[in-house]
Parts: C-alpha cells; structure tokens; sequence
C-alpha cells in the first residue's frame, strides 16, 4: 500500500464531474475543481489534458479520414480542431466540404465550411477557419 493506492481506495477514481458529499464539484480521485472552494487546474495540467486530447483527436481523425496526413499543418488543424469542438462524428458529416478539401478545392471548402450550422453557431471561429483552410496558413483570433 502507498498513499495513491490508499486515495484511491478512500476516494474512488471517477472519470467525470461529480458533486461530492457537500455538495462540490470533484474530478477523477478527490480533486476538487470548484471554485467556490478555491479549485481548478493548474496551467501544467491543462497543457497536459489539451495534448492528451489533441492527440486522441488526431488519431481518430487520420483513422477516419487517412489522407488528412498529406495536408499542411495548418489545414490539418482546421478538421481536426473541428472534431475537437463537435466530435469526430460532426466533422464527418461535412461530407462535400470533406471531398473538396481532399482534392485541394480551398475556395469551395471554405464556402461550405461557412453555410453550415456549425459556423451559425461558431461564426467568427468558423470564418477563422474558413480563411485557414483557404490560405493554408494559420489564423488566430484578434485580441
């Protein structure tokens, strides 16, 4: 026995957000991230969950989708942050933007990126987006 072995035992390791006894909202093995309570994540472990996320994203993505390899960076991002904000699922019913993206059709890509319900509900990320896959080069949100 060790003490992770024995806060495992007293805690339980739960894989969401749950309420604990008194009411605080609780992570994994006992980690409060409420911040009534002074909880939250460090800027380490974001950075962590972000890069565990990004590759899991991307894995399903090129299994998906296998010729989102030979695309730039940049373009690459633009699908896989996509899936990321709807799941791998929604960005696979982009059907026809997906075809013009796979045969290098930028301007018609975009344009079906922006007449989607996901750019109504995302707009200035999804003219972001738009224009990166357009240009093939990054863009980033103004400040």
């Amino acid at each position: 026995m060790n003490l992770a072995e024995q806060l495992r035992q007293e805690e339980k390791a739960v894989p969401f957000a749950y309420q604990d006894n008194l009411g605080y909202w609780t992570i994994g093995i006992g980690r409060l991230v409420d911040r009534r309570k002074g909880g939250g994540l460090s800027e380490d472990e974001m950075a962590c969950l972000l890069a565990n996320d990004i590759r899991a994203k991307t894995s399903e993505v090129l299994k998906a989708l296998p010729w989102v390899a030979k695309l730039n960076e940049p373009r690459q991002a633009v699908l896989i942050g996509m899936a990321f904000q709807m799941g791998t699922s929604g960005l696979l019913g982009f059907k026809q933007t997906l075809q013009a993206v796979q045969t290098g059709r930028w301007a018609e890509a975009e344009a079906g990126m922006l007449v989607s319900t996901w750019a109504k509900q995302t707009p200035e990320r999804a003219k972001r987006m738009g224009k990166q896959m357009l240009t093939g080069e990054w863009q980033c949100p103004s400040t």
